[in-house]
């Protein structure tokens, strides 16, 4: 008798690809979903997902234009395209994070759709919204000749990938800690608009005096962003990256959003 084991690998190697396929078969699903309750299909729909972020930053880029170039010739325009794109990706997780549960209660009606997924799927809308319009728009000013080719692509990609981590742990906290406390939700978006200016989205630590700069590389997002500029431009130094510190902070939220998002959902009750 030949056992399936002796096929095709264990019951538990088939098991978790299986699980995995159907996960992953939900979160595109919950995607599209997103996609189509959000954008629409009006006017122009789903172009709206980069077009959107593409508008703030581009209006932010052009209120720098006409300044000098930063530090070391880096020049304006693109040090704030990839600040404020970068930072509308944090910003965007963290604020739909706020109701979000409430919003898509109806979908946990549905066995095999969790509230990970749920999230996990707003947070791809936002991270590939915000990645596409900081594309086009970094493409659009090195026509212009304002900016070259990112000096150093795979580091820029590590600082887009623990910006989209960061984020979305923090999000899996405001989803759970949101649900049913309004007085919390309240604090969200101011938050994140105090967040902006201290985020290193527009400065480089080098910039800051002692010891204002020692307190800011305490701070997991100014630490990506030094990494993400060290990636973009050839001048930039990575003196204050420090990427085990950032994983060590994303891992600590990620497992406090999980914790926190299965506490929510037992609090949870469908009629």
């Amino acid at each position: 008798m030949t056992m399936i084991s002796d096929v095709s690998g264990s019951t538990g190697d088939r098991g978790f690809w299986r699980g995995l396929k159907v996960q992953a078969n939900v979160i595109g699903a919950l995607l599209m979903r997103e996609l189509h309750t959000r954008y629409g299909r009006d006017n122009i729909g789903y172009l709206w997902i980069f077009l959107e972020p593409m508008t703030l930053a581009g209006a932010v880029a052009l209120l720098h234009s006409g300044g000098s170039s930063h530090g070391m010739s880096i020049h304006p325009v693109p040090f704030s395209i990839l600040g404020y794109t970068i930072f509308i990706m944090f910003r965007g997780m963290v604020t739909r994070a706020d109701g979000a549960l409430e919003a898509n209660m109806p979908l946990l009606y549905h066995r095999r759709v969790t509230i990970f997924d749920m999230m996990f799927a707003r947070a791809l809308l936002e991270g590939a919204g915000t990645i596409v319009s900081y594309a086009v728009l970094i493409a659009f000013v090195m026509v212009l000749g304002l900016a070259k080719f990112p000096a150093r692509p795979l580091d820029l990609l590590v600082g887009i990938g623990l910006m989209f981590w960061f984020s979305f742990a923090i999000s899996l906290l405001i989803c759970a800690w949101t649900h049913d406390n309004r007085l919390v939700a309240r604090f969200v978006h101011p938050i994140t608009y105090i967040l902006m200016p201290l985020s290193g989205a527009f400065y480089q630590l080098a910039w800051i005096p002692e010891p204002y700069r020692t307190w800011l590389t305490w701070f997991p997002i100014t630490t990506i962003f030094e990494l993400l500029r060290y990636g973009q431009f050839q001048v930039a130094k990575n003196t204050y990256v420090n990427v085990p510190y950032v994983i060590g902070w994303s891992l600590l939220l990620t497992y406090a959003g999980l914790v926190s998002i299965r506490a929510t959902r037992r609090r949870v009750h469908l009629n």
